[in-house]
C-alpha cells in the first residue's frame, strides 16, 4: 500500500467513521461515543482497522489518516450539536502520532475550526503502543495541558500496564473485553475487573469497559463502580447522521436485543 492509496481512498468515501455510545452507568443516560473507523474497500466487504491500519503505518500515511478521523468526528460532533446533543467524543489514534511534538498544535486547531470543545474530546491509545513511556510522556502532557483527554484503550492485554499507569498522565482506562465478556460465568474476570476498577478510580482515572454483551455484565460492572461501558447490549456502531435520532428514540438497555458476538 502506498500513501496516495490512503488518501484517494479517504477521498472516494470508502474509509469512513462509524460512532459508538458509551453508557454512563450512573445515571444509564449515553454519555459519548468512540469513532470507529472501517474500509469499505469495492469488492472486498468491510475491513476492520486491526486489518488495515499496520498498513497505514507501514506506508507513512498514518498521521494523514489519524488527522482526517479527528477533523471528520469533530465536524460530525457539531452537526450533533446544532440537532441538541451534545456528548464526548473519543478517536483512536496511533503511537505514531505521538513522535511528532505538534500533533497536540494539530488536534487542537482541528478543534477549534469544527468548534469541537477540547475537553469533549478523547484520544484513545492502544496499551501496546505505550511500551516506550519516556518518549509519549511530553506528548501526552501536552494534549493534558489542552484539555483533551487520553485513554488507555484494551489494558490488560499487554505487558507493564501498572508501570504505563503510573508513568503517563492519561485520564481513562478501558479495560479489554477479554476480561468483560465472561464476567457472569469466571470468577477471575470479576476479581481482576472489580480490581482494576479500584487501582484506576485511585489513580483518578474514569474506567471505560468494553464488549459488553448482555444485562448480567452491565449490572455487574454497575456494582464494580465502572464509570461506563459499550458494546452491542447498549448499541451497535452506527452512522454519524443516525446518533441524534437513535438517542431521541432509544430503549433502555434492559430491553435492547441481545447479540451473541461482538467482533469490534
Amino acid at each position: 500500500m502506498k500513501a496516495e492509496a490512503v488518501a484517494a481512498a479517504i477521498d472516494a468515501g470508502e474509509i469512513l467513521l462509524l460512532y459508538q455510545p458509551k453508557l454512563d452507568l450512573a445515571t444509564r443516560e449515553i454519555a459519548g461515543v468512540e469513532a470507529l473507523a472501517r474500509w469499505r474497500r469495492p469488492g472486498g466487504g468491510e475491513v476492520q482497522p486491526s486489518a488495515f491500519v499496520p498498513e497505514i503505518e507501514a506506508c507513512g500515511a498514518i498521521d494523514l489518516f489519524s488527522e482526517w478521523a479527528i477533523a471528520t468526528a469533530a465536524r460530525t460532533w457539531t452537526r450533533w450539536r446544532a440537532e441538541g446533543v451534545e456528548i464526548d467524543l473519543a478517536v483512536n489514534i496511533s503511537a505514531l502520532n505521538l513522535k511528532h511534538v505538534r500533533f497536540p498544535d494539530t488536534v487542537t486547531q482541528i478543534c477549534a475550526e469544527a468548534g469541537l470543545p477540547p475537553e469533549r474530546l478523547t484520544l484513545e491509545l492502544t496499551e501496546g503502543a505505550t511500551q516506550d513511556s519516556t518518549r509519549l510522556m511530553d506528548t501526552i502532557a501536552r494534549f493534558r495541558l489542552k484539555g483533551i483527554g487520553i485513554s488507555l484503550d484494551d489494558f490488560g492485554t499487554g505487558y507493564g500496564s501498572l508501570c504505563q499507569l503510573r508513568m503517563l498522565p492519561f485520564t481513562e482506562l478501558k479495560i479489554d473485553r477479554s476480561f468483560v465478556s465472561d464476567l457472569p460465568t469466571s470468577r477471575d474476570s470479576r476479581a481482576i475487573t472489580r480490581g482494576l476498577v479500584q487501582i484506576a478510580h485511585d489513580l483518578g482515572l474514569t474506567v471505560t469497559a468494553e464488549g459488553v454483551e448482555d444485562e448480567e455484565t452491565l449490572e455487574a460492572l454497575a456494582a464494580f463502580g465502572c464509570d461506563r461501558a459499550q458494546g452491542f447490549h447498549i448499541a451497535r456502531p452506527m452512522e454519524g447522521e443516525r446518533i441524534a435520532g437513535w438517542l431521541r428514540g432509544r430503549t433502555a438497555p434492559e430491553t435492547a436485543p441481545h447479540a451473541a458476538s461482538n467482533p469490534l
